[in-house]
């Protein structure tokens, strides 16, 4: 997917919104972003727990390819691509009801 033409962080709303040329509009909660972190090529995925009250402080551009995303928990080393936030926003509802699943058969809780 192309980069978006507007981003918006909603800091009351807890989430990163994104809008592109073409209409279409992504709305990405903070919790999901956080417990959702992009991977590298071999990475082994963590499950994140106590993510629930996270917020996004601030979004930086990386090239013309990505956003650096700052939260409120010192997490700042994700480098979300237009591509991987483009997947997480098609892919929003199946990997939250996973990501839910997860934390309940390891016993963690999102507070």
């Amino acid at each position: 997917m192309s980069s978006p033409s507007g981003i918006r962080i909603r800091h009351g709303a807890h989430r990163l919104e994104l809008s592109y040329e073409d209409g279409t509009n992504l709305a990405l909660p903070a919790e999901f972003l956080r417990v959702q972190p992009p991977q590298t090529p071999g990475q082994q995925r963590v499950l994140v727990a106590g993510k629930r009250c996270v917020s996004l402080l601030a979004a930086a551009p990386v090239g013309k390819y990505a956003l650096r995303l700052y939260f409120s928990d010192g997490f700042d080393t994700g480098i979300y691509s237009w591509d991987f936030l483009a997947e997480l926003g098609r892919e929003q509802s199946i990997r939250w009801r996973r990501y839910l699943r997860l934390l309940e058969d390891e016993g963690l809780s999102r507070d």
